[in-house]
């Protein structure tokens, strides 16, 4: 992928805010003067930082506290087995999803009839049962193919089709449609859809159009955009580094000349390193004149920071999987993954975008809050683009996965200590 292309920059008029912000360091002695006068947020432990999101889960899912926390533990240690799983099963493989109720569980769906005997892995700690379904009509691997062949002509055919992404749960391609009509209604274009590309559609109505997240004030990284003359709001995202340097990604659809505005309001500048936004990316990179740390806010009122440990691979990621993500707008929370292998609508990768993407269920989303991590506890998934939002209800939003940073550059990750609440200062290298 090149640098600001110029056709992307057509993009920056859809500009969205980042979600999640990291601690800069201040470069001028008055802004060190205005930080030093605010409490440097402490650091999170990641025992800490997955209690919280465990709560998060416990609320949605109705289970208690220490349950939520060993299933989480226990969704990411099953990755491995299902990895595994994925490769024993690759001829057969349609979908590898994560059921909540009425037990903790992982569902693999297969092709053809002959069974496959329930497994049971240990997980964080956690017994955890791999159940094999079979009966499914077509594999992932022919799903994305034909979503990837046909997503043009059934945009021409359907002009008001949106996104389309595999339901890894059902083995269908999911066609998200804006239109009112009941499903029942739509079942006719459901037939005409399978008939055009010989995999199993479900057509999904939405209210809204699918859309990058655009500006919202009160957000954590300002700039001007040359094409429009405006100033924009954004926020920062993880700290990755190039080996020698280190810096912050956000949405591509950002300004590149931009400024990052501490909890303090103390101002850092930025320097631009470049955009990616064709396809399967959305992101740029900026980079500040100090060394940063692999650190990232989760909390509403920025106090704490977590020390990102991992990262999960976009192959890796299961329907189902519980993330979360704090947006400048809509503030943290944490739901499911819905669609895998997503291909939002129109022009929003300047052209067609890729069938990379991966959809999440609200409940929270909204102008403000593209450009920033998904994660879970310490774990990154991916950065924010943009999703649906109509009639005041967030439908979903969808991320980049981080496996598509740019190239040379990689998440910064540390080793997460436990710290006294409140002793904690950020690294100021």
């Amino acid at each position: 992928m090149g640098v600001s292309v110029s056709s992307f920059r057509l993009c920056k008029i859809a500009f969205a805010a980042a979600v999640i912000g990291i601690a800069l360091a201040p470069t001028s002695a008055s802004a060190q003067g205005e930080e030093a006068a605010v409490q440097a947020p402490r650091r999170q432990s990641q025992a800490e930082a997955l209690a919280l999101d465990a709560g998060e889960y416990a609320r949605r899912h109705g289970v208690a506290l220490d349950e939520a926390m060993r299933r989480l533990r226990a969704q990411e240690g099953t990755v491995s087995a299902t990895n595994r799983i994925q490769q024993l099963h690759a001829a057969r493989l349609a979908g590898v999803s994560i059921e909540h109720a009425p037990d903790y569980r992982i569902v693999v769906l297969l092709t053809g009839s002959e069974p496959v005997a329930e497994e049971i892995v240990l997980g964080g700690g956690m017994r955890v049962p791999i159940l094999f379904r079979t009966g499914a009509v077509a594999t992932r691997e022919q799903i994305v193919a034909a979503l990837t062949r046909h997503q043009t002509a059934i945009r021409q055919a359907f002009p008001e089709a949106q996104g389309m992404g595999l339901d890894q749960r059902t083995g269908e391609l999911v066609v998200l449609m804006r239109d009112r009509r009941p499903t029942e209604v739509l079942e006719p274009l459901q037939a005409e859809l399978e008939a055009l590309t010989g995999v199993p559609v479900r057509v999904s109505p939405v209210e809204g159009a699918e859309t990058n997240f655009s500006v919202e004030g009160g957000s954590r990284l300002v700039g001007v955009d040359p094409a429009d003359g405006r100033r924009y709001s954004c926020t920062t995202g993880f700290v990755v580094t190039d080996g020698a340097r280190t810096g912050i990604v956000t949405a591509a659809h950002c300004p590149d000349s931009a400024t990052y505005i501490g909890p303090s309001g103390a101002a850092v500048p930025l320097d631009f390193v470049g955009q990616w936004g064709i396809g399967y990316q959305d992101v740029q990179v900026h980079v500040s004149a100090g060394r940063e740390g692999p650190y990232f806010y989760a909390d509403a009122d920025k106090s704490a920071v977590r020390t990102l440990t991992s990262w999960r691979n976009r192959t890796s990621t299961r329907a189902g999987d519980s993330v979360c993500h704090r947006g400048e707008t809509t503030g943290y929370s944490c739901s499911e993954v819905e669609l895998t292998d997503f291909s939002p609508p129109g022009d929003l990768c300047a052209g067609p975008c890729d069938p990379v993407w991966v959809t999440v269920r609200g409940p929270s989303c909204r102008n403000g809050d593209s450009g920033g991590p998904v994660f879970n506890g310490t774990v990154a998934f991916g950065i924010t683009k943009g999703g649906n939002y109509a009639s005041g209800r967030c439908r979903f939003y969808y991320y980049m996965s981080t496996d598509f940073l740019p190239e040379g550059w990689s998440l910064l990750t540390g080793r997460d200590a436990a710290v006294p609440a409140g002793s904690a200062r950020l690294d100021r290298r």
